[in-house]
């Protein structure tokens, strides 16, 4: 079951939420350095992540599904968000250049609608990253965090998603190793887990961190030819002329 918005902003409030919005955002900023004049969305709860993007973009929307329900953001100044149906968006086609998706595919009931969403209203060239609770993290284990709401993700999972949704991953990652506990020592230590475990890229982390590309050809589906036997011809005989009929 989905968090609401109260909940997942009050989950941000914590030393926690911030332990998690420091390290996932930091992973963020370095996968779209190049962010400068372009055109950000952010799907389910973005808006502790779209901080980053705000001073450089073009534009910079937060889109939340109505079964969670829609907060003010920002805080200082004209409201950039909006309740919507995920699959259904108000955004006419490649208007978008950047998409985030967290708090978002985890708790999708229909995920592969929401991607085909994400695939119309992105731009050529454009990029999704999507932020969703690892099955083989311990975040996904206990529910005292958003991310363990919802439907967690083997990475053989979301690159079956992203296929059939006709998108190309160009890069796998994982973040939040530190125990999602609160406790000060652990969440002092939080660095250190994601420097020495994104050294040695060891599996464990708390969520899968997928960016992706939209392709804009169809694959192409090789079918089976059905082959018709050949028989053989049938051998013709001449005809009989019948009794009394006059000669051609």
């Amino acid at each position: 079951m989905a968090l609401d918005v109260v909940e997942l902003r009050a989950f941000y409030e914590t030393a926690l939420g911030e332990v998690a919005r420091r390290v996932v955002g930091r992973l963020l900023r370095a996968r779209w350095d190049d962010h400068v004049g372009l055109r950000v969305l952010g799907m389910g709860y973005a808006p502790p992540y779209l901080d980053n993007f705000r001073e450089k973009a073009q534009r910079v929307l937060a889109f939340m599904p109505a079964t969670q329900g829609v907060m003010h953001w920002p805080l200082d100044g004209r409201s950039a968000t909006a309740l919507v149906e995920a699959s259904m968006t108000p955004l006419p086609d490649a208007s978008m250049d950047r998409i985030l998706l967290v708090h978002a595919l985890e708790v999708e009931e229909h995920p592969q609608d929401l991607l085909d969403e994400v695939w119309r209203i992105l731009a050529p060239g454009g990029r999704v990253v999507i932020v969703a609770p690892s099955r083989t993290g311990l975040w996904a284990r206990l529910d005292t965090t958003p991310f363990g709401h919802g439907h967690p993700y083997s990475r053989g999972q979301l690159q079956t998603l992203l296929q059939e949704a006709q998108f190309l991953p160009v890069f796998w990652g994982e973040a939040l190793y530190v125990p999602p506990f609160q406790r000060v020592t652990l969440l002092r230590s939080a660095p250190a887990f994601e420097r020495i475990a994104g050294r040695f890229s060891l599996p464990g982390g708390g969520v899968h961190v997928v960016e992706a590309t939209k392709q804009l050809y169809r694959p192409i589906v090789r079918r089976a030819v059905r082959r018709i036997p050949r028989f053989a011809e049938p051998v013709l005989e001449p005809a009989l002329e019948p009794d009394g009929a006059e000669p051609a």
